[in-house]
């Protein structure tokens, strides 16, 4: 009896044993959670991973399914955590740091967010040119402080945040490899014309909560560009042209009281327009403004509209509310087989939006 008790208590050690080696990635957030005393207050991009995908690439399976983890490396700065089931990450975040520590060259995502980073200093990445992420938001970085070629060497960089914090321009040079910039929530006050030259596989720009008081033609090299935040800034114009790939266009909380004839054409997959709460007129507004075929929303609330302006034959989605659109604006600027598609008009404040009709196949 003695014996059976004791191989017992064996077999479900090494049970729990062998769960732990299996699953690794499970054990060390549970850890790295029980650790946090903390909330992230941004917890800014929920459709993106915190970690850089758990099991891809080379290393993550081999760990995960029952090799020994490794040793964990000593190049890690003590500052910083550098899990040996990610070797190539660097999570940095949330300790009260006033300083960028050293990188080591094998790291490909390191995250910096929400301590009290004042500067990025020449060269501290030229020791780890692989990196793909770099995550500096909710710092206090100052554009004074930021080393004029700081980024340009990092040939493979995709993503950089560098929202929520101080800084008065977009840093420049920057990497032609880059795909996603987050620079909102700073007091950056202008874009000139070449702030943003060379970014050709730029998807996504973010740059809402600034105070931007133009942008110029900034945005027409950026041919690969998706979707453009600008809202919430103080724009009396819109920008020069607009990248022809773009699809999301957001435009609101400006003073933006005009848009040119024919503006969007130059965008043949544009979907989402949003101009609300500008100081748009219909003096402001050409005939053909919104007539782009490819447009499915368009949001146009909380402005100076005393008609409803012409637009898109297979429009699905249109805003008017908090505009000054009477009874007798009500009618449409155009025949009603040109907004055949039409599924929802929305005309006045805490009024539900209309179901104008089922949409025609084209």
């Amino acid at each position: 009896m003695q014996w059976a008790s004791i191989l017992l208590l064996a077999g479900l050690c090494s049970l729990s044993r062998a769960q732990y080696e299996e699953d690794s990635h499970w054990w060390f957030h549970f850890l790295r959670n029980q650790q946090s005393t903390y909330d992230d207050p941004y917890d800014p991009y929920p459709y993106e991973p915190y970690e850089p995908y758990p099991y891809g690439g080379e290393e993550g399976p081999a760990y995960a399914y029952g090799s020994p983890p490794p040793p964990e490396p000593r190049d890690c700065p003590q500052e910083c955590d550098c899990p040996p089931n990610f070797p190539t990450a660097m999570y940095c975040d949330n300790r009260n740091l006033k300083y960028l520590p050293f990188v080591p060259s094998r790291m490909k995502y390191v995250y910096f967010q929400n301590n009290q980073i004042s500067s990025i200093q020449e060269g501290v990445f030229d020791n780890a040119t692989g990196l793909l992420w770099i995550a500096l938001h909710g710092n206090q970085i100052t554009s004074d402080k930021v080393g004029k070629k700081v980024f340009s060497k990092l040939r493979h960089l995709e993503r950089l945040y560098l929202d929520h914090n101080n800084l008065t321009r977009i840093p420049s040079p920057l990497p032609r490899s880059l795909r996603e910039l987050h620079l909102d929530h700073n007091q950056i006050s202008r874009v000139p014309n070449n702030a943003l030259e060379g970014l050709e596989n730029l998807t996504a720009l973010y740059l809402h909560h600034n105070e931007i008081q133009e942008v110029g033609s900034s945005m027409r090299g950026l041919r690969s560009l998706i979707l453009l935040d600008l809202s919430y800034n103080h724009l009396r114009k819109v920008p020069d042209g607009l990248p022809s790939a773009l699809e999301q266009l957001y435009l609101e909380h400006n003073n933006v009281f005009s848009v040119p004839d024919s503006y969007f054409r130059g965008s043949p997959k544009l979907l989402y327009v949003r101009l609300s709460h500008n100081s748009l007129t219909n003096n402001g507004l050409a005939s053909n403004t919104f007539n782009s075929s490819s447009l499915l929303e368009l949001d146009l609330s909380y402005n100076q509209l005393q008609k409803i302006p012409p637009v898109s034959t297979n429009l699905e989605n249109l805003y008017l509310q908090g505009n000054r659109i009477n009874a007798g604006g009500r009618e449409f600027a155009a025949p009603p087989s040109c907004v055949q598609h039409l599924l929802w008009l929305a005309l006045q404040e805490h009024e539900e939006p209309l179901v104008v009709g089922q949409r025609v196949p084209g």
